[in-house]
């Protein structure tokens, strides 16, 4: 049990998801102050998401180790190399990553932090499409 717990602890994914969770959480809350909407119940359901995505991956580790799953010959040659092997926790906490990445690019834009441009521009246009949270910038 303490080399399953010293594994989750030294996991780069869960570090760096995190990481990643935190900072959504700060910028997050900086826009709520800087907007002057805060919304507890947004509050409460991001992190409940949040908590839910950090329960899933413990699992997905959990489930990884008890199966031995490994999906690395699903990657392509060129980045296999990188990997020793990716199990359901790797590839759930990568889709998990790119999600937080995508919020806290998100909140730095609408809190005025700056982006790079096309990184800026490729948000604007993906948060037009697929969200509403860009309305008000308008």
């Amino acid at each position: 049990m303490n080399e399953f717990l010293e594994d989750i602890m030294n996991n780069n994914l869960i570090l760096l998801f995190s990481v990643l969770t935190t900072l959504d959480i700060f910028l997050g809350s900086i826009r709520a102050i800087k907007e002057k909407k805060w919304n507890s119940t947004v509050g409460i359901n991001g992190a409940l998401r949040k908590v839910a995505m950090i329960g899933a991956l413990l699992f997905l580790l959990v489930a990884d180790k008890l199966l031995n799953i490994n999906f690395l010959n699903l990657l392509p040659e060129a980045i296999r190399g990188s990997f020793s092997r990716i199990g359901l926790a790797g590839v759930f906490g990568i889709w998990f990553l790119l999600y937080e990445s995508i919020s806290v690019l998100k909140n730095m834009m609408l809190c005025g932090l700056p982006v790079p441009k096309k990184l800026k521009n490729k948000m604007t246009e993906l948060l037009n499409d697929f969200s509403i949270e860009m309305e008000d910038k308008k």
